[in-house]
């Protein structure tokens, strides 16, 4: 559903997708899983099925390097967020996590959705008796008022865009504050009925329906960009304190109702986020559990230097499991010609990549791919220099360079978090190796707690950025291609800040329009074709590695197990051992 940490980056990758998952200790290796399948449950009721031992109190305080911009439900499209929104924001639907395996489930809906019969309008009905953490009741229009919110993109310019493409009369509403409350694309017959017309028909409607972007927001309480300081939750934990790029802590809301909720637990007293710390550093103290490192947990992929300390007696203390999401290298097609980009893939050390980045086989897989194993249509393929893996050939590298470029040479330029040891690290053998092959580069070092919101802007020239803008990866909305390319591909994603390569080409927006429109069984086997032309005829990007979840949990946090839909703890479930 949007983007994945990685410590050696510090920046994520944008949304996540479904699939299997194991907890304990990993032994690391090839196989990440295969392609999932969409399954899901539109009978499932509340309250949540309850966890084997639970007990109740205590509070869990969890510890990322990486650090959200946002918690604006509108505008949530990084995987952090989006697992912590689902402790404090309910959506039309969401997934339950049976065996390992996601399951799309009703949430505030009561069920899955009814679409007519030419796909173009969609039928919910929500849930009644429902209420926010101040007692008042939600109601349709509310989450028709989220809807309508979304669409103010000047504003909410780092949420999801799936509205903008399929809703109706998306092109000419604006959202309220420009356009008013009157838009075509959602009704509300009475409180509890929401209706969304379509311009054209958008199957996995339902999938979406998880995002944030559907939490209701009454429109009495919207504090536009100052809402995330006090949302309006339906979760069982709301806010009780909230300092943006340092922490949050999480409470209990008294008016969450577990009878009409199938997915979350209210186990713990509270959450507390703290974000920006060294991960190295947290995941060592998670590692030996003194005191609150007992009852804290630490989501950052464990680095290489802390595997060794995970003995048999703390195994159980390693959680790991799929994460369906590709790390990427970005490279902006519209500064650098291609066969600079091609001398750019040649001069790549990844071992060297691997090492400084503290990259493990536990944690990751080299990728030549932009679509994961886990979504259908992946296609296994290797085109040269792209596999993630080898130490480059720096002299190959600069021949090229200099045959491209007339013996000119050519600059290189990113930002990278300049206060975490790990990206300034990255940062400078990245620079070193690149040097090595006769490039000129000039790093851009940024607080950590400031990156995304250098790296989402894709400014054009005379910025001299043209290298790892935002997303630094990406992990499936639902599985499916349709999930990726239209995201990240198409013309539309420069303004929409979700573009790798910031490709801008008519032609290729026709192709994927294209697939877009055949029927779903007929989509993977083109969308895996895509991906390698994209790959041979644009190199948008250098595929780094599929990603895999293998994070610390402390010794005393029980029922701690991956959600494969987001490569994270699932936050909903948790308790602490008393």
């Amino acid at each position: 559903m949007s983007a994945i940490a990685a410590a050696g980056l510090v920046g994520l990758a944008a949304c996540a997708a479904p699939s299997g998952q194991s907890t304990g200790g990993s032994t690391g290796g090839d196989n990440i899983g295969g392609a999932q399948s969409q399954v899901s449950d539109a009978t499932a009721k509340g309250p949540a099925k309850e966890i084997p031992g639970a007990q109740k109190g205590g509070t869990i305080t969890v510890l990322e390097e990486s650090t959200p911009d946002t918690f604006d439900p509108t505008n949530i499209y990084y995987v952090d967020g989006f697992q912590i929104g689902k402790l404090t924001y309910r959506t039309l639907t969401q997934f339950d996590i049976r065996g390992g395996k996601p399951v799309l489930v009703p949430d505030l809906a009561e069920d899955l959705g009814k679409a007519s019969a030419d796909g173009l309008t969609w039928t919910f009905k929500i849930k009644k008796g429902i209420k926010y953490q101040d007692g008042s009741e939600v109601k349709a229009q509310d989450i028709a008022y989220a809807v309508k919110r979304s669409f103010a993109h000047d504003i909410y310019d780092a949420g999801p865009t799936y509205q903008l493409d399929y809703f109706k009369d998306a092109d000419k509403y604006k959202g309220p504050y420009t356009s008013g409350d009157t838009y075509s694309g959602v009704e509300t017959p009475d409180d509890n009925t929401l209706v969304i017309h379509l311009a054209k028909p958008f199957p996995d409607l339902p999938f979406f329906g998880a995002f944030t972007m559907f939490t209701p927001i009454p429109k009495g309480k919207d504090t536009k960009q100052n809402y995330d300081k006090s949302p309006m939750t339906t979760g069982p934990y709301m806010w009780q304190s909230y300092t943006a790029g340092q922490e949050l802590k999480l409470v209990k809301n008294p008016n969450w109702d577990a009878s009409t909720d199938p997915v979350r637990h209210q186990y713990v007293d509270g959450f507390h986020f703290k974000w920006g710390g060294d991960a190295v550093t947290a995941q060592k103290q998670v590692l030996l559990g003194q005191g609150q490192d007992a009852t804290s947990m630490e989501v950052d992929a464990i680095d290489a230097t802390v595997v060794p300390s995970v003995t048999p007696d703390k195994k159980s203390q390693l959680i790991t499991g799929e994460s369906p999401c590709t790390i990427v290298e970005q490279l902006d097609t519209r500064k650098i010609p291609l066969p600079v980009r091609k001398a750019i893939a040649m001069a790549y050390d990844w071992e060297g990549m691997n090492k400084v980045s503290g990259n493990t086989p536990i944690s990751t897989q080299p990728a030549s791919t932009i679509l994961p194993p886990a979504v259908p249509g992946y296609t296994k393929f290797e085109l040269p220099n792209l596999n993630g893996k080898g130490k480059g050939d720096p002299a190959a590298a600069k021949a090229a360079l200099m045959a491209a470029t007339g013996g000119k040479g050519f600059t290189l330029a990113w930002y990278y978090s300049n206060d975490s040891q790990t990206a300034t690290k990255v940062s400078a053998f990245r620079q070193q190796m690149l040097e090595k092959a006769g490039f000129t580069v000039k790093p851009i070092g940024v607080p950590k707690a400031k990156l995304r919101s250098y790296t989402n802007k894709y400014d054009p020239a005379p910025n001299p950025i043209n290298m790892l803008w935002s997303p630094r990866g990406w992990c499936s909305d639902w599985p499916s291609g349709s999930s990726w390319f239209p995201v990240l591909f198409k013309s539309s994603s420069i303004p929409a800040k979700n573009s790798i390569g910031q490709l801008s080409d008519p032609a290729l927006d026709q192709k994927i329009d294209a697939i877009s429109k055949l029927p779903i069984e007929e989509q993977p086997a083109k969308w895996g074709e895509l991906d390698k032309y994209i790959l041979e005829t644009y190199l948008p990007a250098l595929p780094f590695y599929y990603d895999k979840a293998a994070y610390l949990a402390g010794s005393k946090i029980g029922a701690a197990q991956n959600d494969p839909t987001q490569g994270l703890p699932i936050f909903t479930q948790l308790y602490v051992k008393q």
